[in-house]
């Protein structure tokens, strides 16, 4: 195992890796496998936006293990469970995740993992779970398909620290589905920097995710 610059990430035989916190444990059927006597998850990129960026852009910068994340669209855990891995024990990973069917695939996927917080809310909706989160996250993610995906992540914006970074993953089709994609996609970064955010890295998620785009910012 090669351990990448991305704190907790590693390579090997040019597949993705986290070093798995529960081991002897599968998240979503992904291949495990022992090396000098620490057991690994492969993480796939055609499954994770998050391990996609990861490939698209090899020098965005990455998240702070020690700070917590708040993870917009959790669905049932794919993700999730892998930064849980890359966390230090300090840090928390909050997953804001609608849906009651993926909530509780994501409370059974997670269960033995102490550091995420399953939130059963609505990520449009950010004061109704704005108590649990008691101090600035390091890390903001979003992975929600919908028309209106980037006022969600404008209206989150206010959890993440003066230093920390956000990942904003646009599902172009969401938001309109005859505009040309690279005039959505302009659109979105308009609206990012008007919101005086900085656009840090951004690129296209094919052949991983079709008419998906990456965006990677600090306030």
């Amino acid at each position: 195992m090669r351990p990448l610059k991305q704190h907790g990430v590693y390579d090997d035989r040019g597949f993705l890796w986290t070093e798995n916190r529960t081991p002897g444990q599968k998240v979503y059927g992904e291949r495990l496998r022992l090396a000098k006597g620490k057991e690994y998850r492969d993480w796939n990129p055609h499954r994770s936006k998050v391990a996609a960026m990861l490939r698209l852009l090899p020098d965005a910068p990455w998240l702070d293990p020690s700070k917590d994340v708040l993870y917009l669209g959790a669905s049932s855990g794919t993700t999730v469970s892998h930064l849980a891995d890359v966390l230090r024990p300090e840090a928390l990973l909050y997953a804001v995740e609608f849906s009651p069917r993926s909530v509780r695939d994501l409370l059974h996927n997670t269960e033995s993992r102490t550091n995420v917080v399953p939130v059963l809310d609505d990520a449009g909706k950010p004061e109704r779970y704005a108590a649990y989160l008691d101090r600035p996250v390091g890390c903001l993610v979003q992975d929600v398909a919908q028309r209106h995906q980037v006022d969600i992540f404008l209206r989150n914006l206010p959890f993440l620290a003066r230093d920390g970074v956000g990942y904003l993953y646009v599902k172009a089709r969401s938001i309109d589905v005859a505009k040309p994609l690279e005039a959505i996609f302009q659109e979105v970064e308009a609206r990012l920097r008007d919101a005086g955010l900085r656009i840090v890295a951004q690129a296209d998620m094919d052949p991983y995710h079709k008419e998906h785009r990456a965006f990677v910012v600090r306030p």
